[in-house]
């Protein structure tokens, strides 16, 4: 099944069951960007029942967001240890039973602990599997695929916020998080279609590892995704989590301008109902902004990211997403004093531009930067950097929006932010990174040594699946690994598989 895509010798497949995969991850990168902001719909009530402030309530998505992010590394290790479908399947209980427990909740610290740390959880646990295994089916269409993917978040911002709206004003609160937990089952629909992408020729790691063959491939079977022992004779398992990508020059970049950028890039989006409602206008019409700004999200994602793969683009992927950060930023701080409604929706329209661009493009920059074959390591710390900013961001915007009762300089704030991160992001890559080889060659190249184990947890099981592969994880087992302690041979790579495809 899937079996029948076009491939490049023995390349990820770049479609057949990937466009399953890409439809699978769609959907989670809905409700993993789209969910904390929706949430954002139900604040008023829930401060008319618990009494509390704006800052308090904002929590709720704060937490959430910060546990999808800063759960990076642990996703990369359960990944590495037990690969991406029983991931998902869990995390997709997980975020369910959070929502589910968040309705019959009494107290503040009771949402926190069920809508935002259960469910944020179950959702960082769909949401990095789902991007590690696309990276495993795409490497020539991959700038398409991110941003097809990458869609899932302004669809879903547009009918969930639309949706909550109507379920808070016939169910109320508690009826809503109900059915949202109802809904967010269908994360576990996705974890099951995460399978190894197919491999054409003959599985010869079974030999290079200590088991049988049958036993090998009864393995990758049943985990999808898993890590066993090394190649390489009497080597002992990977690490879980390759920390050694932080060296890289590419990574500290892009790690800088994530931190500045997420303080500031999803502030407007939560703010922007209530401050819309403070303005005077209507609940529901306040509600359709953020599903203006998914309309065009929705457009802007998949355009730019076939923009992006285009030959002349590719290589200069970075400027290009530095351009969409300032853009970002100087939307909102041109905006910052808008208070008519058609002032707002012109605000919606140009940030859900920007703000597309930025979704479209900011995983393939990482990809580029450290390669497909580190990513799965890269990914999870990136997130836990960026956990830091989101947990500085939007509470410090909510309180400082409880202290001014003022909107204007929340804009301006969170704009300067993310034109800096944008600034800076254009400044390094042309001053720090100039002459540094392309990441998308085949990973023949040393870098790939330092193998993430966690991708290769995310390959294992499929590394006898997936044909050693460009940058793909299950290729990295059939690499060196030059970084501290490990030179394995390369000539312990499986025979008759290339280790170096090009």
């Amino acid at each position: 099944m899937g079996a029948g895509s076009p491939r490049r010798g023995a390349g990820p497949p770049d479609g057949g069951w990937g466009w399953a995969v890409l439809g699978a991850c769609f959907v989670v990168t809905g409700f993993a960007y789209g969910f904390p902001k929706a949430v954002s719909v139900f604040f008023r009530a829930l401060m008319r029942d618990f009494g509390a402030g704006y800052s308090d309530t904002a929590w709720v998505s704060s937490i959430m967001l910060a546990m999808l992010y800063g759960t990076g590394p642990v996703s990369s290790i359960l990944v590495t240890r037990f690969g991406c479908r029983p991931v998902m399947l869990v995390g997709g209980l997980l975020a369910s039973a959070g929502m589910v427990l968040a309705s019959f909740a009494t107290r503040l610290l009771e949402l926190y602990l069920t809508a935002g740390v259960l469910t944020g959880l179950g959702l960082a646990l769909n949401f990095q599997p789902s991007l590690i295994m696309l990276g495993l089916y795409f490497e020539r269409r991959r700038p398409l695929a991110n941003g097809l993917a990458a869609a899932g978040s302004p669809v879903f911002l547009s009918a969930l916020s639309p949706l909550g709206q109507q379920l808070l004003e016939h169910f109320g609160w508690r009826g809503g998080f109900l059915l949202l937990g109802g809904l967010l089952l269908h994360c576990c629909a996705c974890g099951a279609v995460m399978r190894p992408p197919p491999g054409p020729g003959p599985r010869p790691r079974a030999d290079s590892a200590d088991g049988a063959p049958g036993e090998a491939e009864a393995e990758a079977e049943r985990a999808g995704l898993r890590l066993r022992e090394a190649p390489s004779g009497g080597r002992s398992r990977r690490r879980l989590l390759d920390v050694a990508v932080c060296a890289d020059r590419a990574f500290g970049v892009y790690a800088v301008t994530k931190f500045l950028m997420a303080l500031g890039l999803f502030v407007p989006a939560i703010l922007l109902v209530n401050y819309a409602k403070d303005a005077g206008v209507p609940d529901a019409d306040a509600a359709f902004l953020l599903s203006i700004v998914g309309f065009v999200d929705i457009v802007a994602r998949p355009a730019c990211g076939a923009l992006a793969g285009l030959a002349r683009l590719r290589p200069h992927v970075a400027y290009l997403f530095s351009l969409a950060l300032m853009a970002n930023g100087l939307t909102d701080l041109s905006s910052a004093r808008a208070r008519s409604y058609g002032a707002l929706v012109a605000f919606c329209v140009a940030f859900g531009l920007s703000y597309g661009m930025v979704g479209a493009l900011q995983f393939e920059v990482l990809m580029a930067a450290v390669g497909s074959h580190r990513f799965p390591s890269a990914l999870g710390l990136v997130l836990l950097v960026e956990a830091v900013a989101v947990l500085i961001g939007p509470p410090s915007a909510g309180r400082l929006v409880d202290a001014l009762r003022n909107y204007e300089v929340i804009f301006y704030l969170a704009g300067s932010e993310v034109a800096l991160a944008g600034v800076f992001m254009a400044v390094a890559t042309k001053c720090c990174l100039r002459g540094r080889r392309s990441q998308d060659t085949r990973p023949g190249q040393g870098a790939g040594g330092a193998a993430s184990d966690s991708e290769d947890a995310e390959a294992p099981g499929d590394s006898e699946a997936l044909p050693a592969g460009s940058e793909e994880p299950g290729s990295l087992e059939a690499r060196e690994v030059p970084s501290p302690g490990a030179a394995a041979p390369e000539a312990e790579a499986e025979p008759g598989r290339d280790p170096k495809p090009v």
